[in-house]
């Protein structure tokens, strides 16, 4: 690392982020289930394999259209559990409040945690509170931890990706993007972009009790799904190419994305998934996804190729071929 201090690139999910994470974090705290670099660390204890992951929310402003900092905290700790083909069982979530802090807004975001913790079907079972002098925190942060526990069959394929394989998302990329720029900028649009965030570990359990040929998982959050792609390929034998047609991305939010000079490709998620698959399993997982009030835009967007090892390329809408890089500054800062 050559920056001496840390700036906002540092939490964007791209190059900053990444040479932070594998030159400070993991060169000190090294060992096997944190070298793995996942959503969650896979534990094997006493014959059960747990998944465990946490995460810390900062998000700017604390309500925004589809949801608040209590409701994200949840969805995105459930989410990465499940990405790893786990099944959430128990949460933990701290607070850090500021002197001064609205307790109606408090506990609308309790609220909302409780909500859809409830939805999702996992307790939280433990947490914290702090509070700070008023101009130390901004408003709220939250800290959730979950554990889950990773079935030995009707999980993840081992099968290793290889060339041919298929790679969906399961919808619209951006919306949580757009919504949390809206309500920070106080932007208003003819219609309501509202974010996505939801916990998706029912419509991934669903997939993968009837589908035995999905390799791989990752929610796109921070960084969007350019970041997540390229660590995919990154420093594997294998390529990936995506067609700019076929991303699935809500009119307004490509009308705004084009207005401001965003790519949708880049923006934060908080209720989709990106997999990997087996091409025979393709259609049958496209239609599952599609059965699923989360998943009713999926789409197929590309696949792993032999060419290109270790690079993302993307074919776009006037048949040119480009890379896709990693994302190198921060788009959006607080946004999750």
């Amino acid at each position: 690392m050559t920056d001496k201090i840390v700036t906002l690139n540092h939490g964007a999910g791209g190059t900053a982020m990444r040479h932070l994470i594998t030159e400070l974090f993991v060169s000190h705290f090294d060992n096997p289930a944190l070298s793995e670099l996942a959503d969650a660390a896979l534990l094997e204890v006493n014959g059960s394999r747990l998944a465990f992951s946490t995460d810390s929310y900062v998000i700017k402003p604390v309500e925004f259209p589809g949801g608040n900092i209590g409701k994200l905290a949840v969805c995105g700790t459930v989410n990465d559990l499940a990405v790893m083909g786990a099944r959430p069982l128990y949460l933990s979530i701290g607070f850090i409040l500021e002197e001064g802090l609205n307790l109606n807004l408090l506990e609308r975001v309790v609220a909302s945690a409780a909500d859809v913790a409830r939805a999702a079907g996992v307790d939280i079972v433990t947490g914290d509170t702090k509070v700070v002098a008023r101009s130390e925190c901004d408003g709220i942060f939250i800290n959730t931890s979950g554990i889950g526990l990773q079935p030995l069959g009707n999980g993840l394929s081992s099968n290793p990706i290889a060339p041919g394989d298929v790679i969906i998302v399961s919808g619209t990329l951006g919306d949580h993007g757009i919504a949390v720029l809206s309500a920070r900028e106080g932007l208003t649009f003819q219609t309501d972009i509202e974010s996505d965030c939801a916990p998706l570990n029912d419509m991934l359990h669903t997939v993968l009790s009837k589908s035995a040929g999905v390799k791989w998982m990752r929610d796109p959050t921070r960084g969007g799904a350019a970041a997540v792609l390229t660590e995919l390929v990154e420093q594997k034998p294998f390529g990936a190419i995506i067609r700019e047609t076929a991303i699935p991305v809500r009119e307004d939010v490509h009308a705004v994305c084009e207005l401001l000079g965003f790519d949708p490709l880049y923006l934060a998620n908080e209720g989709k998934v990106l997999m990997v698959l087996e091409a025979k399993d393709s259609d049958r997982v496209l239609e599952i996804l599609r059965a699923h009030p989360l998943g009713r835009n999926a789409a197929i967007i590309g696949n792993i190729t032999s060419d290109s090892p270790g690079h993302v390329r993307i074919e776009t809408m006037v048949g040119s071929v480009r890379r896709l890089q990693r994302p190198s500054g921060e788009l959006l800062p607080r946004i999750c």
